[in-house]
């Protein structure tokens, strides 16, 4: 994972983004059909960062399970997209928004464009790379006093890769004996390069520490629609309590 070679001055994403009238805010509100007494979590990052997996996976859906949001290679989503959670007991709705950086829109525009300072919270994803448009995104988020939750996707593909980056070949391991000698210290590899790498990234911006929670969707399924552990779970159980803690409070508040 790289950081970004640009600097935050010359990076056009850095800008402020200028306070809504009252008329934008009603507009974007009803534009995602926002809904007091639900809590509205918006998912936001790059093409191609597993938004829409992700959201599935929050909602205890997996891709080819009837009412999943659609995924592909491709971006897939191109207006935010509302997802009410299944489960009666939730309160929540969940939005796939268009990836960041693209031709269509551009990064300096995405906040605004898409209306997210309506969001009761915003999750920021991201799989490679910690981006500029992501911190661009932390900035504003403060400025409207949105929670935001910084989350890596696809850890078991990041693990598996660091797996083979040390010479493993399944041909020669019938047993997975070496497969399984070299998961634990490359799950500590990559957990650790991450959460180093955003924390450098949020002080060159000269931004608070926060915490980066790291998952896969399919770790992430089975600790909300099955309500089980394994021995892959690195930040899902945590990430899932954190985000209904934070829905709770914000209601709460309301009152």
């Amino acid at each position: 994972m790289k950081q970004d070679p640009q600097t935050l001055e010359k990076h056009s994403a850095f800008q402020l983004v200028s306070i809504p009238s009252d008329e934008e805010i009603q507009s974007a509100k009803l534009r995602v059909q926002y809904q007091e007494g639900l809590f509205h979590f918006a998912m936001t990052g790059v093409s191609g960062a597993g938004k829409s997996s992700l959201i599935n996976a929050f909602r205890g859906l997996r891709n080819r399970d009837q009412g999943a949001a659609p995924t592909g290679v491709v971006e897939t989503t191109a207006d935010i997209t509302r997802f009410p959670d299944p489960n009666p007991h939730n309160p929540f709705v969940w939005y796939d928004v268009p990836g960041s950086g693209t031709l269509n829109t551009p990064d300096w525009q995405y906040f605004t464009a898409h209306g997210l300072y309506v969001f009761d919270c915003i999750i920021i994803l991201f799989d490679s790379r910690f981006t500029m448009t992501d911190l661009a995104m932390l900035v504003n988020c403060r400025r409207f006093n949105i929670p935001t939750y910084i989350v890596r996707s696809k850890s078991d593909s990041h693990i598996r890769n660091i797996i083979k980056e040390s010479g493993y070949d399944s041909d020669e391991d019938e047993d997975h004996s070496r497969r399984d000698a070299l998961y634990s210290p490359a799950r500590e590899q990559y957990i650790a390069e991450t959460r180093a790498t955003v924390k450098h990234n949020l002080q060159e911006a000269n931004l608070p520490d926060q915490r980066v929670y790291i998952v896969a969707n399919s770790t992430m399924v089975s600790t909300v629609k099955d309500q089980k552990l394994s021995e892959k779970t690195i930040d899902e159980l945590e990430l899932m309590r954190d985000l209904f803690r934070e829905a709770q409070s914000r209601r709460c508040l309301k009152r």
